[in-house]
Parts: C-alpha cells; sequence; structure tokens
C-alpha cells in the first residue's frame, strides 16, 4: 500500500455493546504521510470511543523504511519505527503494537536470514512476523507496479527464504485475491509449521473486472476458504471488508452505515469463515485507518458483536482476544 487516499473521518458513533468486553486489534497501520496520517494519536482517540481494545498488533505498510544502506534491510527502519510508537494507551490499559509485523522480501531466499534476525532485533521482543502480497490478478486494472510476479507463493526462490521464518518462529501474514487461495493452500501444506494469516477474508473483491460478478465470486472464494480451512496452520482474519475494492459502496455515502446495516451485509463472508476455520482459527480485525473511509472504529467493532451475538462467551473471547494473542504470541 503506497498511494492509500485520505481516510474520510466518520462522524457515526453508537454506544458500545458489551464495552468491558477484552479485545485485541490484530491489524491496524501507522502512516506519517502527505495524504495520510495515522500515528498513536490518531489510533488512541478510536480506541478510546468505547470499546475495550487490550492489545494491538501492528502490520507492515511501508512507513519508516530506512532511506540508507542496503536495499534489503530497508523494512527493518519499519520495525525500529513502529517500536517507538508502541507504549500503554487508551488510559494505559491498551498495549500499542504489542506485536509487530514487518516486511522482508522472502524472494531473496537465503540472504532474508539477516533481514529476519535484524527485525527481530529491532522489536525487542515485540516482533512476531512478516506479511507478504501475494495479490496478483489477469486484469490489468486490478495490476500496478507493485504487484507481486504472478504465482510468487509457489516459487522455488521464494520457499527458500520462507524456510527461515520457521526457524525464527515467525508467522506469515499474506493479502491476496480470492481466485488465489489454493497457492496459499499449497504453501501452507509445504510449510505445515509455520503459522498463516489470511488477511481480510482472502479478498472477494466486486469491483472493476468483478463488477455484477457477485455469484462467480462467491464461488470460488468459498472453495478457497473450505480447500483452506483444511490446512491447521492457517487463521483467517475478519475484517477490512470496508476497503472500496470490495465493492459495497460504503465509501461514497453521505451518511454512513450503522453496525446493523454492517453486519446485515457481512454476516454471510464472516459466519462462512467461523464456520470452515472455527473460532479458535479466527479473528476479527479493524484493518484501520484503511477501513475507515467507511466506517468509524467505534461502529465496526458493534458490527463484530451483532454477527456473533449468540455465540457463547467462550467463542466470544476466541474471537476477538485469544486467537489473535496466542498466534502473534502477545505478552499482554
Amino acid at each position: 500500500m503506497t498511494n492509500e487516499p485520505k481516510p474520510q473521518l466518520k462522524p457515526n458513533i453508537e454506544d458500545p455493546i458489551e464495552p468491558a468486553f477484552p479485545i485485541c486489534d490484530p491489524h491496524h497501520h501507522f502512516f506519517d504521510r502527505p495524504n495520510l496520517h495515522y500515528m498513536t494519536e490518531e489510533l488512541l482517540v478510536d480506541i478510546n470511543s468505547g470499546h475495550n481494545i487490550t492489545s494491538t498488533v501492528f502490520i507492515e505498510c511501508g512507513s519508516g523504511y530506512r532511506q540508507e544502506g542496503p536495499k534489503e534491510m530497508r523494512p527493518v527502519g519499519e520495525t525500529e519505527f513502529v517500536r517507538e510508537l508502541s507504549t500503554k494507551g487508551g488510559n494505559g490499559t491498551t498495549a500499542i503494537a504489542a506485536g509487530i509485523v514487518g516486511n522482508a522480501t522472502l524472494m531473496l531466499g537465503k540472504a532474508v536470514e539477516p533481514v529476519l534476525a535484524a527485525h527481530i532485533e529491532a522489536g525487542k521482543g515485540n516482533f512476531c512476523g512478516i506479511r507478504g502480497n501475494a495479490a496478483r490478478d489477469p486484469h490489468a486494472e486490478l495490476t500496478h507496479p507493485m504487484s507481486p510476479p504472478q504465482g510468487i507463493l509457489l516459487d522455488a526462490r521464494f520457499r527458500e527464504g520462507f524456510f527461515y521464518l520457521q526457524k525464527y518462529h515467525l508467522s506469515f501474514d499474506v493479502w491476496m485475491y480470492f481466485h488465489q487461495m489454493r497457492e496459499l493452500t499449497d504453501l501452507a501444506r509445504a510449510f505445515p509449521n509455520t503459522p498463516m494469516i489470511l488477511n481480510h477474508i482472502g479478498g472477494p473483491i466486486l469491483t472493476g473486472p468483478y463488477t455484477g460478478k457477485d455469484e462467480e465470486v462467491w464461488r470460488e472464494w468459498r472453495g478457497g476458504i473450505r480447500a483452506l480451512a483444511e490446512c491447521s496452520n492457517v487463521v483467517v482474519k475478519l475484517g477490512g471488508i470496508g476497503m472500496p475494492i470490495y465493492g459495497f459502496g460504503w465509501d461514497k455515502r453521505a451518511v454512513p452505515p450503522d453496525s446493523v446495516e454492517l453486519a446485515e451485509a457481512m454476516s454471510p463472508y464472516l459466519l462462512y469463515c467461523i464456520e470452515h476455520f472455527g473460532v479458535d482459527r479466527c479473528m476479527f480485525e479493524s484493518n484501520f485507518p484503511i477501513d475507515k473511509v467507511s466506517y468509524s472504529y467505534n461502529v465496526i467493532w458493534n458490527t463484530f458483536k451483532r454477527i456473533v451475538k449468540d455465540f457463547s462467551q467462550d467463542e466470544k473471547t476466541a474471537l476477538f482476544h485469544d486467537t489473535a494473542a496466542r498466534v502473534y504470541r502477545l505478552k499482554s
């Protein structure tokens, strides 16, 4: 993500549902750019909007890279940058960036090992994984200069580098489109001891070349979810649906949707993931500030709580906190 539009600040705030319920937000970013500023102060405003966010996980987004030195080492600057931002916020109750997921070029093969070691050292106990971008589509309008090579997860050189994630006990987050999930299934079977986290429910996008192809996308996405769920080392993040590429159009509305409307729209996707992965392999995520173009932080957590209102307390605890804390090995 390099040219994100500035998120609109949506004014919709609701009374929080079960405000004391502990939540680990396992997916947010920090940006300090001319067109997008979202740092600790902005995150804390969102965190303090009514829900009990006990910890967060920062996910790489190209912030704070080193401006000089070996190119492969420059992403370590992001871990250094975020480690300086990690703090106790939210009236002293929220461990900000308790987990840090960074970036490394796994196509380096064995040469990625010193990069991973440098991330771990810079993270001072908070660094827990790498995120890769596998999102590639045959349609030109969904391809840009930052798109990875086709089939990168299947590449032998990539897998040579991927091996070192297991060696350093690191997890692997991945962003991809719905039609690529079988590539991740193949990777997960090849590395069954490496935790893998499918971001944003696997990218069932309904814009661009997929506009009006809801049934086709839904069918292929469901098949990918079912196949991937058979790999016990894979978990899925439930969220990210507020990104405009998903096609719901909430970002274009003068009045943003409330949690009742959002829960109705998101339920088929999120409940399908929970049905196949189970609560111990699913985690709700905010994806802020990217999803802020569509709804507020306060409202999205109400949305998730509405979707699973009939679940047991143990099931909710897994979805909102324990799965994320376990997968990212958080200390708090």
